[in-house]
Order: C-alpha cells, then sequence, then structure tokens
C-alpha cells in the first residue's frame, strides 16, 4: 500500500512515516532466531529453565532465559537496541530520539545486572551476532557450576 502524501503518525507515535511504524511494529522482542537457537542447544544439553520471566518479582523486567534454583540470568541482546560497540549505527531519521532510546536501554540494562548481582544472581550477557554453540556453552558451564556449588 503506498504511503499518502498526507500521512501523519498516530497521536503520541514516535514513527517518522507509515513504512517505518510497520518496520519497528514488526521488530520481536523475544524469541527471536539468536534465542530459540542458544535454547536450543541449552535444551540439547538437558537443561530445563524458564523463558521470557522475571528473575526477581519486583522487578518490572525480564530476562531471556532463566534458571531460578541456581539464580542465574541470561540475555541476549541485539546489536542495535542495546548499542553493541562493534555494530551499532547511529539512524540517520530521528537519531536523537534513538540514540537517547538505545542509551536508556544500555543504562537500564546496567541498571538490571546491578540489582541481580546484589540479589545473588548470576547474570549472563550476550550480543545477538556471538557464536551461538559457545554461547550455549557458556551457560551450561555455568548453570552446572552453579549447581554443583549449591549444599545438598
Amino acid at each position: 500500500m503506498p504511503e499518502s502524501e498526507d500521512w501523519s503518525p498516530p497521536e503520541g507515535s514516535w514513527a517518522s512515516s507509515a513504512a517505518r511504524r510497520r518496520n519497528m511494529q514488526a521488530i520481536r522482542s523475544r524469541d527471536t532466531k539468536p534465542e530459540r537457537l542458544i535454547r536450543r542447544l541449552v535444551h540439547a544439553n538437558g537443561l530445563r529453565y524458564r523463558v521470557a520471566a522475571k528473575p526477581l518479582p519486583d522487578l518490572r523486567r525480564t530476562a531471556d532465559i532463566v534458571f531460578r534454583p541456581v539464580k542465574v540470568a541470561v540475555f541476549i541482546d541485539g546489536c542495535y537496541w542495546h548499542g553493541c560497540p562493534e555494530h551499532y549505527v547511529p539512524p540517520k531519521t530521528n537519531s536523537g530520539y534513538w540514540s537517547e532510546k538505545v542509551a536508556r536501554n544500555v543504562a537500564r540494562d546496567r541498571d538490571t545486572d546491578k540489582r541481580l548481582n546484589e540479589a545473588g544472581w548470576l547474570v549472563i550477557r550476550f550480543w545477538e551476532h556471538e557464536d551461538s554453540d559457545a554461547c550455549a556453552l557458556a551457560i551450561v558451564n555455568a548453570v552446572r557450576d552453579r549447581r554443583s556449588a549449591q549444599p545438598l
């Protein structure tokens, strides 16, 4: 459907065009390809977990993979949305808004890490571009290490 000359975003919308709005609405916040692949590999190693769960009930943030009994929270961060130092490219359109948005995301990520660490959780973060096998192996090793350290 062609974009009309008189298109304007809905009230309160951040979209600069109808096409941009459709594109942004299509971005998944969970079950991305890297998440699904890493979960499959972790599951194949015999580990069970919660998906898109809150590690702490009073914290309004979810981790991509949660191992509650051993307090391990895994985040697989998108390069754009979380400001990857290797791949983040500031947008050309509405750059002020998006750069601030990404900066707020990064600050929230650091705050999440701090709060979870203070509550005794191990936080593991990966970038979406990292090797899935290596990520899964790191998760499996971390969970098994924490399990073996728990008193019987």
